[in-house]
């Protein structure tokens, strides 16, 4: 039952993830003065390329704008490939797409007859530590997931998993987490701390030690009418009392105040966060929908995301992804998987 419903959010999540990314101009600070790292998706992906012995593997990899992300990558040092599929097509499409990887000691090639078998050898290869990262190629959402929840041999860990976007958005000097936007419709409370470990976990990956997590609301003070309110008070308070580790929790928080120092100074906001989130945490799917999308298409922000919660990060881009969304993508799953 919990394996059809999943599958069922990830066929939802591939219906319209297909292009999207930042949206609020002068209302938004820039966040300067604010201490941070600077962190652009172009340094993350500097950042994979210095993490010895990476290994991905891909599942049908016959698939042009993959193959290109893996050229890429490649090129770069980032990682190397294990590519499941028809043997025939990757290597006529690496001929088309990507000459300089012919007989490429970065690459190799592992002959699979169907998409499900390719889906199967890819986890499997996870599973067994050839590889630190899956990712998806040319086959349907809902092959692979059946392949990593497999009982036997999947990826399964007893976590929820989530969806963790991670924003590069004009005018901030930082980027910005957003979770979970395709995968739990409408999380509980439990649900929502496992949302909040699993963005934990990858944004301590890339070097944010102690990451500051808003709650999004409609507003900012508790309100028994709105759930979002009562939930993010209570997840203050769960991360207050130590059973959300490694981050700062604080809401209800409402999006501007959450990223915008200006908007929450006046308001008389204060705290660790306010003004200062890297990650937001969304109440539901909608919510979620509604941000990446609108991220995506007023704001023109890049992005890379993964599913988090598995025993490995997997990349579950669109095909309509363009290579450089997947190269980022991998260098986020690359970053986190070495911290596993």
């Amino acid at each position: 039952m919990l394996e059809h419903v999943i599958i069922k959010r990830f066929q939802w999540f591939e219906s319209w993830h297909g292009s999207c990314m930042c949206f609020i101009g002068d209302q938004i600070s820039n966040n300067k003065g604010v201490e941070s790292t600077y962190m652009n998706l172009q340094s993350l992906v500097e950042k994979a390329t210095h993490i010895e012995n990476s290994t991905v593997a891909v599942a049908a990899a016959e698939d042009r704008e993959v193959l290109g992300a893996v050229s890429m990558a490649v090129e770069k040092n980032m990682a190397e490939f294990l590519l499941f599929g028809d043997k025939e097509e990757i290597s006529s499409l690496i001929e088309e797409v990507a000459p300089q990887l012919r007989s490429h000691s970065s690459i190799k090639i592992i002959h699979a007859f169907s998409s499900q078998k390719a889906a199967e050898l890819a986890v499997k290869a996870v599973k067994e530590n050839e590889a630190g990262a899956l990712m998806k190629g040319n086959v349907p959402t809902a092959v692979i997931l059946k392949a990593v929840l497999n009982k036997e041999w999947g990826l399964r860990t007893g976590n929820v998993l989530s969806h963790v976007a991670a924003f590069e958005v004009g005018g901030f000097d930082k980027l910005t987490f957003v979770t979970d936007a395709a995968m739990n419709i409408s999380p509980d409370l439990q649900q929502k701390a496992q949302i909040i470990e699993n963005a934990v976990e990858v944004a301590r990956s890339i070097g944010v030690n102690n990451p500051k997590v808003a709650p999004i609301a409609a507003v900012e003070v508790v309100n028994p009418a709105m759930q979002a309110t009562v939930d993010a008070a209570s997840l203050t308070m769960m991360n207050q009392r130590g059973q959300i580790k490694n981050c700062t929790v604080d809401g209800p928080l409402a999006l501007d105040n959450a990223v915008s120092p200006h908007a929450a100074e006046h308001k008389g906001i204060k705290g660790d966060v306010a003004g200062q989130a890297d990650i937001l945490l969304v109440p539901n799917i909608e919510t979620g929908n509604a941000l990446y999308k609108s991220l995506i298409y007023f704001a023109k922000a890049k992005v890379g995301a993964v599913i988090a919660g598995a025993k490995a990060p997997i990349v579950l881009t669109s095909r309509a992804d363009s290579a450089e969304s997947k190269l980022y993508s991998l260098a986020l799953a690359i970053c986190s998987a070495s911290n596993k």
